[in-house]
C-alpha cells in the first residue's frame, strides 16, 4: 500500500511523536498475562526511542472506557500520563529528555475516541509533531486516534503495519495448494472471507460453530449447538467442492462427551469441536499444501475443547510449509504452546485481519495514505 513508514523519517531528535498502539492484552489482578501485542510493538518503539524521540503512546485497553493502561504502563517500565488534554500534559511532554517514553491512559475514557470526534482528534494532536501509527489490530475502527489524528500531523505507519500489510497481501496471490482453514463462531463475520477466497484457495476447511450453521443448512440435526442465526444465502457453499466440512465431530450429551459422524448428532447434543477423523484429514491436507492461512479454533477452547485446535497449531506450525495464522481466539487457545516462532507469520490482528483479508484494505491504513 502507498503510505509512508517511518524508515523515511529523517531527523527524529527531540521530535514528539504520537505512537497508536494496540496494547489491549489480557489482564488478571494487575498483571500482563499475554504479552504478545506488546512484543510485536517493540521495533517501532525501540526505532523511534533511540532516534531520540520523545515517544507518547496512546493506546486503549477494553471495550467500555472504564480499565487502565497501568498494568501495561508497569509491565514496560515507563510513566503513565492522565488522559486530561491540557496545558499542563503539553509541557509535560515537551519537557522530557529525548529518547524518553511516556503512555496516555486509557484513550477510551473519553468517549470521544470512539464516537471520532474531531476535536478530540485536535487535542491529541497538539501534543505531538508527527503521529505513526501502529496499531494494526484496532486499524479497521473509525475511531479519533485511528482516521482524524492523521488528518492533522504528519504521519507515517510502523514496523508492525509494515509487516502485517506485506504478509497478509501475500494471500491474494499465494502458493498453491492454498489451504484456508477457518473456524470461529459467527459466520456473518467471515461469509465475505469465504465468498472472496473460494476463487483464490484450493481447498476451505471450515470448523468450528461456523461448520454448524452449515450443517443446518445442509439439513443435518444440529442439536443444541450454537449456530449463526442471521438470515444468509449459504447456497456457495454448500455446493462447492473446494469447501472441506469436518467428517465428525466432538459432542456433549447428558451421559457425557462423545465423537461421531456429524449427520449422526441427536437433538440433546451439544456440538463443540471436530473430530478425530476430521483431524488426521485436515494433517492430510497440511501435508499437500504449499501455503496455509489460518484464522478461528475449531473448537469451543473456552469449555476447554482445544486439544484439536492444538494439534492442528503443532501440525501447521511442525510442517515448515509457509503459513499465516491469526484472530485473538486462534492465538489464546495456542499462546500457550511455545511455537508461535514455528508460523512464517502470526497476525496481531483478530477483526482487523479478517477486513483486510475481505476487503485489502482498513479505515486507519486510508487514512495513512490520504494524509
Amino acid at each position: 500500500m502507498n503510505f509512508k513508514t517511518i524508515s523515511d523519517l529523517k531527523d527524529l531528535r527531540g521530535k514528539k511523536v504520537l505512537l497508536r498502539l494496540d496494547l489491549n492484552v489480557p489482564i488478571k489482578d494487575g498483571v500482563v498475562l499475554d504479552d504478545f501485542r506488546i512484543k510485536s510493538s517493540m521495533p517501532t518503539l525501540n526505532y523511534l526511542k533511540d532516534a531520540g524521540a520523545k515517544v507518547v503512546i496512546l493506546s486503549h485497553i477494553g471495550e467500555e472506557g472504564t480499565e487502565t493502561l497501568r498494568p501495561v504502563a508497569d509491565h514496560l517500565k515507563i510513566r503513565l500520563l492522565p488522559i486530561k488534554i491540557d496545558s499542563a500534559l503539553q509541557d509535560e511532554i515537551s519537557n522530557m529528555s529525548d529518547g524518553d517514553v511516556v503512555m496516555l491512559e486509557n484513550l477510551r475514557q473519553d468517549p470521544r475516541e470512539v464516537a471520532n470526534d474531531e476535536n478530540f482528534a485536535k487535542e491529541l494532536a497538539g501534543l505531538g509533531d508527527i503521529y505513526v501509527n501502529d496499531a494494526f489490530s484496532v486499524s479497521h475502527r473509525k475511531h479519533a486516534s485511528i482516521v482524524s489524528l492523521p488528518k492533522l500531523l504528519p504521519c507515517h505507519a510502523g514496523f508492525l503495519i509494515q509487516s502485517e500489510v506485506t504478509h497478509l497481501s501475500s494471500a491474494f496471490d499465494p502458493e498453491h495448494p492454498f489451504l484456508f482453514i477457518l473456524g470461529g463462531a459467527k459466520f456473518e463475520t467471515k461469509i465475505n472471507l469465504v465468498r472472496k477466497f473460494i476463487g483464490i484457495a484450493d481447498q476451505i476447511f471450515i470448523g468450528g460453530a461456523l461448520a454448524n450453521t452449515i450443517f443446518k443448512k445442509k439439513g443435518y440435526e444440529v442439536g443444541v449447538s450454537l449456530v449463526d442465526t442471521k438470515e444468509m444465502d449459504l447456497d456457495f457453499v454448500l455446493n462447492n467442492k473446494k469447501i472441506i466440512l469436518p467428517t465428525d465431530v466432538s459432542v456433549l450429551d447428558g451421559a457425557g462427551h462423545v465423537i461421531k459422524p456429524a449427520d449422526q448428532v441427536l437433538k440433546d447434543e451439544n456440538i463443540l469441536d471436530i473430530g478425530t477423523e476430521s483431524l488426521d484429514q485436515l494433517r492430510q491436507m497440511i501435508g499437500q499444501s504449499k501455503f496455509i492461512l489460518w484464522n478461528g479454533p475449531l473448537g469451543n477452547f473456552e469449555r476447554g475443547f482445544k486439544s484439536m485446535t492444538e494439534d492442528l497449531a503443532r501440525y501447521i506450525a511442525d510442517s515448515g510449509i509457509r503459513s499465516i495464522v491469526g484472530g485473538g481466539d486462534t492465538l489464546a487457545a495456542i499462546s500457550g504452546l511455545g511455537i508461535l516462532d514455528k508460523f512464517t507469520f502470526v497476525s496481531s490482528g483478530g477483526g482487523a485481519m479478517l477486513d483486510f483479508l475481505a476487503n485489502g484494505t482498513l479505515p486507519g491504513l486510508e487514512a495513512l495514505k490520504n494524509s
